[in-house]
C-alpha cells in the first residue's frame, strides 16, 4: 500500500509516523478522532492539516490493522 501523505523521517519526531513531514504524527490525530474530536475541530486546532491527511491517516490504520494468520 502506498501512503503519499504519510512520512517516516528520522529527524522529525524519532522517525514516528508523521503527516507530510511535518511534526504532527498520525497517532495523534487517530487519538484525536478517537476520543470524539470532529474533522473540523481537528483542523481549527492544527491549521495546516488538510481533510486529506486526515483520511489518510484512518486508512494507514486500517492497514495496520489488517489481520492475516498462517498455518502452521
Amino acid at each position: 500500500m502506498i501512503f503519499e501523505r504519510i512520512t517516516f523521517n528520522t529527524n522529525i519526531m524519532h522517525g514516528k509516523a508523521c503527516i507530510r513531514n511535518m511534526r504532527i504524527p498520525v497517532s495523534l490525530v487517530l487519538n484525536l478522532l478517537a476520543n470524539g474530536m470532529k474533522e473540523d475541530e481537528i483542523i481549527k486546532e492544527y491549521p495546516s492539516l488538510q481533510r486529506e491527511d486526515i483520511a489518510e491517516c484512518l486508512k494507514y490504520a486500517a492497514w495496520l490493522a489488517i489481520e492475516e494468520i498462517y498455518a502452521a
